[in-house]
């Protein structure tokens, strides 16, 4: 960078006086220093710029390789499955082979059936008295019948 002492800005400064003149001295001494005010902000926005983009690719490097390392740990977890389920078939293979000899009839696991749970039904059951006093809802009500069923006996007759 250029090094500018005092002695040379005292120098440029009497240069710019005789040149320019006394009146429009401040006016160009404010104009260059706009100047230079844009040329420092243009300066930090592209080293601004050049930072962002640096770390854009640090990011992309970083996330590339979690991306391979979610993939190795996803592959070895499947590998580990596909060994463990083998290991597992085989056990199975020789228990029921073994019982298959032991009796004459196959041995099958029992088959899965849903409970066929039904909430409806479960609710439908509930009794009556149990809803009114927890005060479950049983019917659609606008906003004036809630307030006159609410409202208390002495404000329902008119004088």
């Amino acid at each position: 960078m250029i090094d500018f002492g005092f002695d040379k800005l005292a120098l440029i400064g009497g240069v710019a006086l005789i040149v320019i003149g006394p009146e429009r001295l401040p006016r160009v001494a404010r104009t260059i220093g706009h100047l230079l005010g844009k040329a420092q902000r243009y300066v930090s926005d592209v080293k601004a710029e050049v930072s962002r983009s640096m770390e854009l690719e640090e990011l992309k490097k970083m996330k590339t390789e979690m991306e391979t390392a979610a993939r190795d740990v996803q592959d070895s977890v499947q590998q580990e499955i596909h060994s463990a389920t083998q290991a597992f078939d085989q056990t199975w293979a020789d228990v029921s082979g073994r019982s298959q000899s032991l009796s004459s009839d196959p041995v099958e696991p029992p088959s899965y059936s849903h409970p066929k749970k039904n909430w409806r039904v479960k609710r439908g059951a509930t009794p009556q008295w149990y809803k009114q006093r927890q005060g479950v809802r049983r019917h659609a009500q606008s906003g004036a019948a809630r307030v006159a069923r609410f409202r208390p006996s002495s404000a329902r007759r008119f004088p």
